[in-house]
Parts: structure tokens; sequence; C-alpha cells
């Protein structure tokens, strides 16, 4: 499979802008990035909902960027600019991802929420996924799996 943007020119600036331009247009009331050694954020509140991405950042020192394909060593500019395509790369794919779950949104096709779940920011701080993500590997681990459908059994008016 190949990797969406992998050979993109585009600047990590430029995708963090058309992100910004992208929420901005489907309506979002705020914005806001901000980076790490190993991530980037962005954040943005839309129809009520605070929504986070954090988006993994390569490891300058990965073997992917000092390396060759065929095993040798790369020289420093040359590892430094893989590693600033594989950056390019996951900019561009966060912009897309992001386009394409509000284009989704608009077009009936989904509801803000389900696009979104993941990412919503609950009460605590804490996204979604975070909450979530624990219980669904307990729940396959243990194989105490929630039924699909409500037991209605015993109910009023159920027949």
């Amino acid at each position: 499979m190949s990797r969406y943007a992998k050979d993109t020119s585009v600047p990590v600036a430029n995708s963090k802008a058309e992100i910004e331009r992208i929420l901005e247009r489907y309506g979002a009331d705020q914005f806001m990035s901000g980076w790490s050694a190993d991530q980037a954020v962005i954040g943005f509140t839309m129809l009520g909902r605070q929504v986070r991405f954090v988006l993994p950042m390569p490891d300058r020192g990965d073997t992917e960027f000092t390396v060759t394909p065929t095993g040798r060593d790369r020289s420093a500019d040359a590892a430094h600019k893989a590693w600033e395509q594989a950056c390019r790369q996951r900019w561009r794919a966060l912009a897309l991802v992001i386009k394409a779950k509000l284009e989704a949104v608009e077009s009936e096709i989904s509801v803000f929420e389900d696009e979104f779940m993941a990412n919503i920011v609950l009460p605590n701080g804490r996204t979604v996924s975070d909450e979530v993500r624990p219980r669904i590997a307990a729940a396959y681990d243990t194989g105490d799996m929630p039924n699909l459908l409500p037991d209605y059994s015993g109910s009023a008016g159920n027949g």
C-alpha cells in the first residue's frame, strides 16, 4: 500500500494553515496548534465540542531516515531531508482526514460526533479515545463482551 502524500513538497506550515482555513470554512469557533519534539497537536471547537488531534512526529534518529533502503548510512543532510519529508507527509494526511470528516458531516453522510468521536475532548481533558480504548482492549482480552442489543426481557410493553 502506498502512503498518502509520501512525495509531497507542501511545507508543514502550509498544511497547518490549510487545516486552519478548512476548519474556519466549515464553522469552527476556535483553533489552536502546538508541538513538542515527538508530537504536534491541533485543537478546535465546533458545534459546542472541543476536538483534539495529536499527531505523532517521526523520530529524527530512526533508521528510516539515517539509513538508505539498501542499508547504507545517509549523510546528515540527506537524513534531515528524509525526516522533513515524513513530517510533510503526516501533516498532509491530517489535512485530508479533517477535510474528509467535515465534508462527510456537511454532506449529511454522517454526524459530527460520529466523525470526530475518538478526538472529542471530554470535561476531564481526556479524549473519548483515551477513555474507551482501554475498555475495548479489556473486553477483547477477557471475552466479556457487551450485548449488541439491549436486553429488553421483562420490560413492560415489549412482547
